[in-house]
C-alpha cells in the first residue's frame, strides 16, 4: 500500500474515532497515557495488516500501543444545510 493511501485511510479512521470519543468519553479511560493508537479495520485487510505490522514494530521497541478494531463505518452524514 502506498504511504499516501495509508495516511488517507488512517486519517479518515482517526476523524471517526475522534467523533466516537466525543460521544463515548469513558472509552478514553481504557487508553494508556502516551499510547499510540493503531486502527485495525475488519473490512480493509491490507490496512489491517499494515497497521498491525506497525503496532508490532513499536511494541518491539517497548512503546505503548492500542489496537482499535473497527467493524463497519456508518454511512457519512452532514450537519450542513443548503
Amino acid at each position: 500500500m502506498r504511504k499516501e493511501d495509508l495516511f488517507k485511510k488512517n486519517h479518515i479512521l482517526g476523524v471517526e474515532f475522534d467523533r466516537y470519543l466525543l460521544e463515548n468519553p469513558e472509552f478514553l479511560d481504557r487508553i494508556c497515557e502516551n499510547a499510540e493508537i493503531y486502527f485495525v479495520p475488519e473490512e480493509d485487510e491490507e490496512l489491517f495488516r499494515e497497521n498491525l505490522k506497525a503496532a508490532q514494530a513499536q511494541k518491539a521497541k517497548g512503546r505503548k500501543g492500542v489496537l482499535v478494531r473497527i467493524g463497519k463505518l456508518s454511512p457519512p452524514r452532514t450537519c450542513l444545510s443548503s
